[in-house]
């Protein structure tokens, strides 16, 4: 029960333009080849030698955040994102599983809520983390359906589970959408980001890739989704303004890695993280490197060595 392929499969894919268009190497750090956590750094989290099954991280990490004192609307949603996120250093990263019921004969008319504490990919994490998080501030003990409730809210627009075409693919509208409801921050033009306003037509103009789309009311849904984004202001903060800015992002923010790829917004998702060295990281599931990890370089020089990147989008959570 694990991740999200379009949102993931925006970033596969992501690639194989980069490739066709013969970057230096692939452009998101959910593809191969992406920027990876280089060795020595202070304080990186080390793999999971506990629980390895989804119900037994699930009461192991709530009850961490409990005794540590992150489990109160009084804490950082982030900073207790970000400690799941340590929790979870070293478990695979496994992508496409959102999609899996589709290949399997599934109707994406119908989507099913697909959730795992066990592997992830780069948004996943973020929502498990976040969603983990959440729950472990309600009373009583946690269940494995108030964990999906905390997931679906943030994975859907409106937190609607419908079909397909319901899951917020792009994820520059994961961070609207959230923002409208309450869960998030939208930090981009506090951090002095820049309008970006191209249209976003990747699904819709590669349909050819994505497995939902053999069924043509998908991809007719996801067209006028595109479309009723549009005049959407996505406000990039851009690659060489990240170090006058980074000391305002705080461990546990969302990031979003802005990209120039026709019809794209951004091709791969994360938590800042600062070390106890005081450097910017990033806390991310990536597929260069197979797992959970913290990133060996800062903020700034991870995000100038992915290709046609333009900047980050920033949100920082908030309790909902």
């Amino acid at each position: 029960m694990p991740d999200s392929p379009s949102r993931r499969d925006l970033i596969r894919h992501a690639a194989a333009v980069a490739a066709v268009l013969a970057l230096p190497f692939p452009l998101a750090a959910c593809s191969p080849g992406a920027p990876a956590a280089g060795a020595g750094q202070p304080d990186t989290p080390k793999p999971p030698t506990g629980p390895v099954t989804d119900d037994e991280r699930l009461a192991l990490w709530v009850a961490t955040l409990r005794a540590e004192g992150l489990a109160s609307p009084d804490a950082s949603l982030g900073a207790a994102a970000a400690r799941v996120g340590e929790l979870a250093a070293g478990t695979p990263y496994k992508a496409f599983t959102l999609d899996a019921y589709i290949k399997a004969g599934g109707d994406p008319a119908t989507e099913p809520l697909e959730v795992s504490l066990t592997s992830f990919d780069c948004v996943t994490l973020v929502e498990s983390c976040l969603a983990l998080a959440r729950l472990a501030a309600d009373e009583g003990a946690p269940t494995w359906e108030g964990f999906g409730r905390e997931v679906e809210r943030m994975r859907y627009r409106g937190g609607v589970r419908t079909s397909y075409a319901s899951r917020l693919h792009y994820f520059s509208e994961w961070i609207s959408d959230g923002a409208k409801r309450g869960l998030v921050q939208d930090l981009g033009a506090e951090l002095g980001g820049e309008p970006d306003t191209r249209p976003l037509r990747f699904m819709s103009a590669h349909g050819d890739r994505y497995a939902a789309f053999t069924h043509l009311a998908e991809w007719e849904k996801v067209r006028e989704m595109e479309r009723s984004l549009d005049g959407s202001t996505r406000m990039v903060v851009p690659t060489a303004r990240i170090p006058e800015v980074q000391d305002r992002i705080r461990t546990g923010d969302v990031l979003a890695f802005a990209t120039d790829i026709v019809g794209l917004d951004v091709t791969h998702a994360a938590f800042a993280y600062r070390t106890s060295d005081g450097v910017l990281r990033v806390l991310h599931a990536p597929l260069s490197g197979g797992v959970v990890e913290v990133t060996g370089t800062a903020l700034p020089d991870y995000v100038a060595a992915i290709g046609l990147s333009t900047g980050i989008l920033a949100a920082r959570p908030l309790w909902g």
